[in-house]
Order: C-alpha cells, then structure tokens, then sequence
C-alpha cells in the first residue's frame, strides 16, 4: 500500500482546524488509514489503494476536515467553460485511445507546492495508474503552449524533443533507451511502430506519454501561475475520475478549474465533470450490515462527516471518489463516521463450530486417489488467451472476456484441459509420462446468474506419453469413480477436441458429470505437442451433490 509524507503545517491549515497530538493521531487511524508515525512537520501515512483521493495533503485534509466535523457535507468546485480545444487523432486509436484534460488557472507554486504536486502524481501513476499502463498524467506550464492541442501518433523518428532534465533533444527511440524514465517505462511502448505525443499548435511536442515531458513545454516551475492537465490510457472513465481527483487538488490550492472539449473522430467530449453521482440509500440494508438502527436524519449526518451530499434519499457521491459502487461501500464509511471505537461488543447467541468446508474435503480427497495413482499437481491461472480457450481447442463455445483488459490474457477458461495442454506445451524439454492434473475453478455464461457468468469447480487429468491411449485415462476414471463409492458409465459423444468414437460422455446416475477420451491429433498440432495426450474433465459440484443425496 501506498505511503504518502503530509506537510504538518499545510495539513492543519488545510483542515482549518489543530488538534492537540494525541488526538490528531487517534483520528487519522479512525479516519480508515494507518498512521506510521508524526514527526516534526511531517505525517506519515499508509492510504489503502481503494482511496486515492487521499494521496495528497489537499485531498487527505479534505476527508479528514469532514470526518472530525469542520467541513463537512458535498464540497462544491466551479468549473469554468475555457473554449479551448484538444484534438484526438483517428490514429492513435489502437496505441493509447483516451483522454481527458483540464486547465487550471491562477495558481501560485513555490517549493513545498512542487513536492506536493511530485509526490501525488508519483503516487498516482504508481497505484491508480498501474505503473502508467492504465493511464498517464501529464502536467504543463499553459504559458509555454499553443492552443489547440493534438493528441496523435507518430513515428519515434520524427519525434524530436528535449526531455524533461536533459540537456540534449532525442528522438523517440533514443529517449526509451538513455532517458532513465525511457528506460524505466520503455516497455510500455514495446512493438508499436507509432508513439502516442502531444503536440501544440506550434509544433512543439509536449510529451512523449507516458514516459516523459518536454523540458521546454512540460516544466512546471515557480513562475508557473497557469497549467495544462492531461490523462492519457485505455479507461476513459478511470481517467474521469483521476482527473477529478488532480483537479480538485489544485482547487484546494487556490487554482480555478476550466473544462476543456475533447474533440475524437466520432464523439466530442468536454472535460473534468465534477458533478457528483447518485446513489439510492437502502437504510434497511446498511442498518443490518452495522447492526445499528439509525434513523434518516443520523445518517444524513454521518454521510456528510465523509464528505457525501444526502437528498431526498439519495447520496450524492463526489467525482472524485473510485471506489463506491455498493451499498456496503456506503455502509463502510458511515461506520467510519460513527466510529468502529462507539459499537458495542456483543457474543452472538448461537454457538457454532468451525470445520472444513465438504466440497474441499472431496477435493483433498481426490487429490490423495491422484497423488496415490503417482499423478502430479499443477495450478494455474483463471485467465488465459482467447485463443488458447477457443482456435487451439477447435471450440465454438463463448468464453467471457475481461472488460477493458490490456492484456493478451483476457478470458475466463471455460474449461480446464487448455490450461493442462499449455503445461505440457511449456514442458516439452522435461522427460515423459507427463501425467498431470489439476483442481479449479471454470467460468461459463448463465443467466440465471445475478453476473451471468457461472462460476464451478472442475477436475481435469491429463495423461500425456507415447504410449498413452484411451484405456490408460479410462484405468485412472475406474480407480477414482470407485474410490469415491459410485458407479458410471461411458455414453459414446463426439467434441472437436477429443479424437471422434475415441471420446464420450461420463454419466453418473443419469447426470453428466463431464468428458474423457483421446485429444486430437488437430488439436495437439494447433498446441505444438508431438506427443500423444489423453484426458478428461469432470464437474466436481455436480458430482459433490450425488455423493451427498446418497
């Protein structure tokens, strides 16, 4: 978790009230941060990752004026319309497709502003932002630029520029490769053709993002009154809301937020939004979750304590805050608010005593038969390649994908013999048998799902040798089957990644409880295995539940 230093003096005065130490350290604790330590003039604090609102004097001073009752209620900030203009290239959109700006106005920097403003935009990029790979912010001095701006695509040797600290212009490539921020992040950029700059109406560049500044354009000094704030990534309303958060801070500065229209091939869009979201309040819901029995006036109270708006039964939840989503992100802070210090402590009037979970029992289970039959266990991941779940399996059956991904490994397996295959593909300079299987849990679409998606637990085994056939892996299906106390059978089904009158169906009481048979020769070419495999895959919570109903 994230650890910021906070300026004393400028955090009391920010707060607008001092409270005596002991006390100011009991409520930074309760505020939902850990406190590390207060010496001197500096206050060191742990923010966890779900409020990085909190990475900067203004913004912890903001919450915490709220919570001890000097400020509190929905902080309001004016955004004046400037009727300037960022132009988003159509060919960026494959490189770095997003982004959002603002511009702040009579601002006055000195040397503790500067540290201010270093530290929450390092903490931002390196929590928030993922390391830069989700978004980038980049922040300039207006006085050095041209309006309008470009934010577009080009080739690493035309860009040309001083970056920010060097004394000498590099182009694209050479800035990735002897800048230290080049090298730090170079692998943002890794197999693009084309660099994501922004670029005023002089020509000048202004970064190279999301590496690093011109030293021309990008640099922010004393004598900065006036500011240019961009983001840049993949999630345009994460950047949204992490523009909100920087805006907000340099109003508490003293600054005059001005919105800027960003103007995309298809959509225009103007930039930051401060207007707060809604959010319906289930008093009924959040009053059982804290075992509480608060009225609508007492939590209208406690909400403003957190910095929230309350009308007519609604929360009004501010733009720069992530992480609500829920009703118990809600119940969470008027907890904070009430104080964890004021519930009672209560023993509940059942007593109970804690055991293994059943369904884990039979996966121990399991494992010992297989361990037994001299089979190794392997573990892998949930998210795998579209193609892995789908070309390489010879399936047409649709795999739920990840929401915004920037990665190749964006899908859910819905099974778990692609995972077995990748092993054994990743193993091919160990000896053979490779027999191996694995416990985990799959994900397949289902609407009777409050998600859609289903989520189960699955046993595959896979055994793969030269010699390996189907009655080899039918041997290993009668020792477990048996060991479990059941009985199945075999109904002959074809599926395009088993061998066709080589695979079927396993059928336990009537029920189908999954598939074996021989993978075929397609498939295990697509995977780039010379060696035979057989396997199967059965659904462990179907077969949990005849074992039980017996």
């Amino acid at each position: 978790m994230p650890t910021i230093i906070l300026n004393k003096e400028v955090f009391e005065k920010l707060v607008g009230k001092k409270l005596p130490l002991d006390q100011l350290k009991d409520r930074i604790s309760m505020l939902g941060t850990d406190l590390e330590k207060i010496e001197g003039n500096e206050i060191e604090v742990e923010i966890f990752p779900n409020r990085p609102d909190l990475l900067s004097e203004q913004g912890f001073a903001r919450a915490f004026s709220s919570f001890i009752g000097v400020k509190t209620g929905l902080r309001k900030y004016d955004v004046k319309k400037s009727g300037l203009k960022v132009y988003v290239d159509k060919n960026i959109k494959n490189i770095r497709p997003y982004t959002v700006c603002a511009i702040i106005r009579g601002l006055k920097f000195d040397d503790e502003k500067i540290r201010e403003i270093v530290q929450v935009q390092e903490k931002l990029h390196t929590t928030f932002c993922r390391n830069r790979k989700k978004a980038a912010i980049g922040i300039y001095p207006l006085e050095n630029i041209k309006m309008p701006i470009y934010f577009k695509a080009m080739k690493s040797k035309e860009i040309k520029f001083r970056p920010l600290e060097s004394e000498i212009i590099m182009d694209g490539l050479q800035i990735l490769s002897k800048h230290p921020k080049g090298r730090d992040y170079a692998h943002l950029l890794e197999g693009l053709e084309m660099f994501p700059v922004f670029m005023d109406s002089n020509q000048e560049i202004l970064s190279l993002t999301p590496i690093i500044n011109s030293h021309l354009t990008g640099k922010v000094t004393k004598k900065t009154k006036d500011i240019f704030i961009e983001f840049s990534g993949f999630d345009l309303e994460a950047q949204k809301v992490g523009l909100n958060m920087l805006v907000t801070i340099f109003a508490e500065m003293g600054g005059k937020i001005e919105s800027l229209e960003v103007i995309y091939p298809d959509k225009t869009i103007v930039t930051p939004n401060l207007t707060p979201s809604k959010m319906k309040l289930d008093l009924t819901y959040v009053n059982k979750l804290l075992g509480l029995s608060l009225k609508e006036k007492e939590v209208k109270d406690l909400l403003e304590r957190m910095g929230y708006g309350y009308e007519k039964e609604e929360v009004l939840v501010p733009a720069y805050r992530v992480d609500i989503l829920h009703q118990v992100d809600l119940a969470e802070d008027i907890a904070i608010a009430y104080g964890y210090e004021n519930f009672e402590e209560t023993i509940p009037n059942v007593a109970t005593i804690g055991e293994e979970n059943s369904l884990e029992k039979l996966q121990n289970k399991i494992r010992d038969i297989l361990i037994g039959l001299r089979l190794l266990e392997v573990k892998n991941y949930h998210l795998i390649t579209n193609e892995d779940l789908t070309i390489k399996m010879q399936s047409k059956n649709k795999v739920v994908a990840l929401k915004n991904s920037l990665g190749e490994h964006n899908h859910l397996r819905n099974s778990i013999l692609p995972s077995l295959l990748k092993v054994l593909k990743d193993n091919q300079h160990n000896e053979y048998p490779q027999d191996i299987f694995e416990l985990g849990r799959t994900f397949n679409f289902d609407k009777k799902e409050e998600t859609g998606v289903k989520e189960e637990d699955n046993l595959a085994i896979m055994l793969c040798h030269d010699k390996s056939d189907y009655t080899e892996i039918k041997q290993v299906l009668d020792a477990l089957i048996s060991a479990l106390g059941l009985e199945y059978k075999i109904k002959e089904s074809n599926q395009n990644s088993f061998i066709s009158g080589r695979a079927g169906e396993i059928i336990v009481q009537n029920t189908k409880i999954g598939m074996i048979g021989e993978i075929s020769p397609e498939v295990l070419e697509l995977w780039g295995l010379v060696v035979p495999a057989v396997a199967l895959e059965i659904n462990l919570e179907t077969i949990f539940k005849i074992i039980i109903s017996n």
